[in-house]
This record gives C-alpha cells, sequence and structure tokens, in this order.
C-alpha cells in the first residue's frame, strides 16, 4: 500500500517540475516573460502548500485514503484544463487546480510511515519512499521532451493527466485505512485543529526549523523545476531533447540521495550539525554555477546539488524527534507546508530576478542561481542562530 500510495506522490513530483522542460514552448506560445514563467511554476506550490495544514487535518479524521482519493482528482482536472488552456490566466487555473490536488500526496505517505513503522525505522522508510517517489522526476526528462517535439506542450498535460488517473485507480482499489472502522469516527474541528498549530508556533525552536525549511528543497526544486531547461537551452545551446536527457540524469541521482542520506542519519545528537553543513554546501555549488565556468560545470554541479539535496531526509527526521508524539503530524504537515511554500516564494521571486537581470544587461541565470545561493545562506544563519530543541521531555513538559 505504501508503494501505491508513493506512485500518487510521484505523479505529484512530475507535476511540480513539468514547468521546466514546458517552459520554452510555453514562452513562444503565450509570449511569456521569465516572472511570468516563475509565477506559472509558483502557482502549484502556492496552492499545494497553502492547503497543508488542512490536508493534514483531514487526514487526521478522515484517514490518509479518504483524504487522497477525494482529492487528487483535481490534479487530472488541472492537467487537462492546461492542455486545453487558451491563454496564460487559464494556464495558472490549471496549475492551481493541480496544486491542489497533489496537495496530500506526500502527506499521506509520510503519516502512513509514521503510524505503519518503529520511529527507529522513520529517516530509512521515508527516505526510501522520497527515493522512489522522485521517479516521477523522470517523466519530466526526456519523455516529457520527446512528445512535446512529436506532438506539442498540450500532449505532455494531457499524457500526465493519464498516468495521474491510473494512479488515483490504483490508490482507490488497493489501499486501505489501518484504523478500526468500526470507532466512532472523529469530528473536523477546524478551529480547535488551528489552535493546536498555535501551539506548535508557541515552541521557541520552530522558527528555526521552518526558517531553513523554506530555502533547501525550494533551492533545488527551482533549479529542477523551473530553470534547468531554460539555463542549458540559453546558456550553452542545448537541444529541448539535451536538457531533457540531462534532467533524467539529475533525477536519478535524486533518487538516490533520500534512501542514501536516510541509511547515514547520525542521531540526534549531531543531525542538525550535518543538515547546517549541508545546506551551506548546497549554497556554494549554486554560487559556483552562478560564475558560468562552462556546460560540463554546469551539468556536474547540477548533479551534486540533486545528490545532495537528500538531505532534507535528515530534516523530517529532525522536525520528528524535536516534537513530542501528540505534535507530530502537525508539525509534519507545518513542515511540508513550509517547503512548498518555500519553492513557490524563490520560483516567484527569482522569476522577477531574471526579468530585472535582463532589464539590467546582467546574465540571467547567473543572478538566478546567485539569488538561490544567497536564500540558502541566509536559511542555514537562521537554522544555527535561532533557538534549538531542547529534547521531547523538556518539550512536553514545556506543553
Amino acid at each position: 500500500m505504501l508503494l501505491i500510495l508513493i506512485g500518487g506522490f510521484a505523479l505529484s513530483q512530475a507535476f511540480r517540475t513539468a514547468a521546466s522542460i514546458m517552459a520554452p514552448a510555453l514562452a513562444k506560445d503565450f509570449g511569456l516573460s521569465p516572472q511570468q514563467l516563475g509565477l506559472f511554476a509558483a502557482a502549484f506550490h502556492f496552492s499545494f502548500a497553502g492547503l497543508q495544514l488542512f490536508m493534514g487535518m483531514a487526514i487526521d479524521v478522515y484517514g490518509p485514503r479518504r483524504t487522497i482519493v477525494t482529492v487528487f482528482p483535481l490534479a487530472v482536472a488541472g492537467a487537462l484544463v492546461m492542455a486545453a488552456a487558451p491563454s496564460y490566466p487559464v494556464l495558472i487555473f490549471g496549475q492551481v487546480l493541480t496544486g491542489i490536488g497533489c496537495g496530500p500526496a506526500f502527506l499521506v505517505c509520510t503519516v502512513f510511515i509514521a503510524r505503519s513503522f518503529e520511529p527507529g525505522r522513520f529517516a530509512a522508510v521515508n527516505g526510501a519512499a522520497l527515493g522512489i517517489g522522485s521517479v516521477g522526476l523522470l517523466l519530466t526528462g526526456t519523455p516529457l521532451a520527446w512528445i512535446i517535439e512529436a506532438a506539442s506542450w498540450r500532449a505532455g498535460f494531457v499524457a500526465l493527466a493519464a498516468i495521474a488517473a491510473m494512479a488515483w485507480l490504483a490508490i482507490f482499489v488497493f489501499v486501505r485505512d489501518g484504523h478500526d472502522t468500526t470507532a466512532p469516527r472523529q469530528q473536523l474541528n477546524v478551529l480547535a485543529a488551528l489552535r493546536g498549530y498555535g501551539e506548535l508556533f508557541r515552541l521557541p525552536h520552530t522558527l528555526g526549523i521552518f526558517a531553513l525549511a523554506l530555502t533547501t528543497y525550494s533551492s533545488f526544486m527551482t533549479l529542477r523545476g523551473l530553470w534547468l531547461g531554460p539555463l542549458l537551452i540559453e546558456r550553452h545551446g542545448f537541444s529541448l531533447v539535451q536538457a531533457g536527457n540531462v534532467a533524467i540524469a539529475i533525477s536519478i541521482v535524486g533518487m538516490i540521495g533520500p534512501p542514501l542520506f536516510g541509511r547515514v542519519d547520525p542521531g540526534e545528537e549531531h543531525r542538525r550539525r550535518w543538515i547546517m553543513t549541508c545546506a551551506l554546501a548546497s549554497a556554494a555549488l549554486f554560487l559556483v554555477m552562478a560564475m558560468n565556468l562552462g556546460a560540463a560545470a554546469d551539468v556536474v554541479l547540477a548533479l551534486v546539488v540533486s545528490l545532495l539535496a537528500g538531505f532534507g531526509t535528515l530534516q523530517y527526521a529532525d522536525v520528528r524527534s524535536a516534537y513530542p508524539p501528540h505534535m507530530t503530524g502537525r508539525a509534519m504537515a507545518v513542515f511540508t507546508m513550509a517547503m512548498f511554500l518555500g519553492v513557490a516564494v524563490m520560483q516567484w521571486v527569482t522569476g522577477g530576478v531574471a526579468s530585472a537581470a535582463h532589464a539590467l544587461g546582467v546574465e540571467t541565470y547567473g543572478a538566478v542561481l546567485g539569488a538561490i545561493a544567497v536564500s540558502l545562506a541566509m536559511g542555514a544563519a537562521a537554522f544555527k542562530l535561532l533557538p534549538a530543541p531542547t529534547g521531547k521531555a523538556a518539550i512536553s513538559s514545556s506543553t
């Protein structure tokens, strides 16, 4: 059942990265500026992130299966809306629908793992789920580029919609929630749930954790999900299929990182030091990419960034260990919201940076990659300087 739920997450990964390969064709057909492309990519993540708290509530009350079976059809509908979009606003609307539909896709996997596996296995199993789910990134590499070149970008969205429909059907048929169906069902109390999230934010270490969450996954996804294709095509003269091949390679490496970091998790004593080191190393890699050392260097650096992005597994383990059991579900939901809100903000902001750089005569991708490096450094500084967790026992007594 976990593997089938991961299938839904894999389609979420595909939808969130489609803009990277779609961008040149969309820009040509609709006359889009870099800032408009950034907003198109960000629209998915704004709608995805904005509903994470409510998806967490729904999962607690109705269970993972019922939640994703109810919501995921919107992802299929959104893809079909984009395939038929006659204008840029309709394209944005379809992207918003898709983001809402994919909203519970990874959270249901995380909750399923937290409920089904002992705590000591959480980092390894969650890392494996992240790695397997990254197969969705493969769809938006060479295969999507082939479809676009052979037919059109509209056909690409139709193909994604068809695969998403099959993933939904598999979840509907094979997945079952493990709770006792004879027990009285909890009622959804939005105000009480929001007060519970307020309890989370009253803890002093929450701000540092989520400040870094805003910048880590978003840095990789802004590269892979938006700027990789345009960078390779415009900076280095790659064809669309060649850019798709690089995207495939980056996606394969990205599948290795999460389970690798899950296996080498150093434990609570050293985990936060590892997280900060990885964040600063990622910032340095983006800074070097901004220098435009050549096509080979950019491809190699992007591959290393993809591998290093797997340290997000350690961040999830840090969240689990930083809060007592009765707050774990809320903490995971807010952390996931912060990650994807960070993607939306960074894609939107870097779109503005790209437009400003073009107007000022500055090399577009140097400015974009430099902005990503700065955001990562700021997130790492917040993680280091703001209060750290003091242990579950202290947290429990303080609440």
